[in-house]
């Protein structure tokens, strides 16, 4: 478990290439940093596909959707992905009004973004995540 004053994150390992990493609190200025050296940990230890469980958070600002871009573009150069889980409402309305969620997938649970992960390359409905 890694924590910050405002954020908490817990991973787990469903399957080798893949870490779901849940996030608990508050993305912000001051918490963005743990966030990301948590989820590029990750990465660079061979978890190429990442899944952000946001159903406990309970804030996000512009900092976080920052982050969350630069996760996505460090999965991306190791052919991994990144998806949302469980994003709370105030997070699929940035999500939405910011066109971030066009980059990155938001699914209403960890379950459905491990399924997308799982799927082989072409399967409809894919969103781009290989």
């Amino acid at each position: 478990m890694t924590q910050s004053p405002s954020l908490i994150l817990t991973v787990r390992q469903p399957m080798d290439s893949t870490a779901v990493l849940t996030v608990a609190g508050e993305i912000d200025v001051d918490s963005a940093p743990t966030l990301r050296t948590r989820a590029l940990e990750l990465i660079r230890q061979g978890r190429s596909h990442l899944v952000l469980d946001m159903a406990p958070l309970r804030f996000c600002d512009s900092s976080g959707l920052n982050t969350m871009i630069g996760i996505l573009r460090y999965a991306k150069d190791r052919h991994g992905s990144l998806s949302v889980a469980a994003a709370p409402p105030h997070l699929a309305r940035l999500l939405d009004v910011t066109g971030v969620g066009e980059l990155i997938p938001a699914l209403p649970s960890t379950t459905d973004a491990l399924t997308l992960i799982a799927r082989p390359c072409g399967t409809p409905g894919e969103h781009g995540t290989r």
